[in-house]
């Protein structure tokens, strides 16, 4: 590859823990603690955001917002967003390791474009409380990023360009057309296309199918299909300029944009 200078990985449903499922569990369990009953499909709507701004999102939801209101006797606000994060951020720092597993073809992809002479950026809809528990499994298999910008190092997170933006200074790459942001979530392909990245959506691993490996595979093939393509319409409807199943199809997709690119095309 001639153009594209740097590749900037989401983590949840991209690199590592296939399905985005660690944060699922605990937004349920911890909204229950509170009296509020929400659903997994609920809890992954706003999957993307700084947690913070997910929870808010959620308390936004009419249905939500009434059942708070009905458990804690006053309508949700910034207040009831802080109660909630203070106890959600523990309980998701506890569990992050045991959903750190590399999703397969992320080292081997890693490797092949270093080889290649590209940077490798991330940004992560995380606290760094909880990165701190993931890192270390990610890099004993093979997966350690050249820089990494989480949820609460910038003034404000995805959809707006902060971390993308920090992640140039960190890798010292530019102009943003020769980076391509890889992502599972709407608000993490809208933080590529706002910093003027190219962006390559991630479905069949990612919260979209929110589904395990073992799961996606178990799937009828028909249905497995129908979820796939589902989930990869919401992310080219966000504007994405490709979507590819899992990051083990990498690879060819940043030769096409790279190609794109030798045309003078631009994102």
């Amino acid at each position: 590859m001639q153009h594209v200078r740097a590749v900037i990985f989401d983590w949840a449903g991209t690199t590592v823990d296939y399905g985005s499922r660690a944060p699922m569990g605990v937004f349920v369990e911890v909204f229950a603690r509170f009296g509020v009953d929400i659903t997994v499909s609920e809890a992954r709507g706003p999957m993307g955001l700084p947690k913070w701004d997910h929870i808010k999102a959620l308390l936004q939801l009419p249905r939500v917002a009434a059942a708070w209101e009905s458990a804690q006797g006053s309508p949700p606000d910034d207040a009831a967003v802080d109660r909630i994060y203070h106890v959600f951020v523990p309980a998701n720092v506890e569990v992050a390791a045991d959903y750190a597993q590399l999703i397969p073809g992320t080292a081997e992809t890693v490797a092949q474009l270093r080889g290649r002479g590209l940077r490798i950026g991330s940004t992560t809809g995380y606290t760094r409380d909880i990165m701190d528990r993931i890192l270390p499994v990610a890099e004993a298999q093979g997966f350690r990023p050249d820089n990494l910008v989480c949820a609460g190092d910038t003034p404000q997170g995805r959809p707006t360009p902060f971390m993308i933006y920090r992640t140039f200074l960190d890798l010292a790459v530019f102009p943003a057309w020769a980076c391509v942001k890889v992502d599972d979530t709407e608000p993490g392909i809208a933080e590529g296309l706002s910093a003027g990245c190219w962006t390559v959506g991630v479905s069949l691993s990612g919260n979209g199918v929110g589904l395990s490996r073992q799961e996606v595979a178990a799937l009828d093939p028909s249905d497995r299909q129908a979820r796939n393509d589902a989930a990869r319409q919401r992310l080219l409807a966000t504007g994405a300029h490709a979507v590819i199943d899992t990051v083990a199809d990498l690879i060819p997709c940043l030769e096409a944009i790279d190609r794109r690119l030798e045309r003078d095309d631009r994102p």
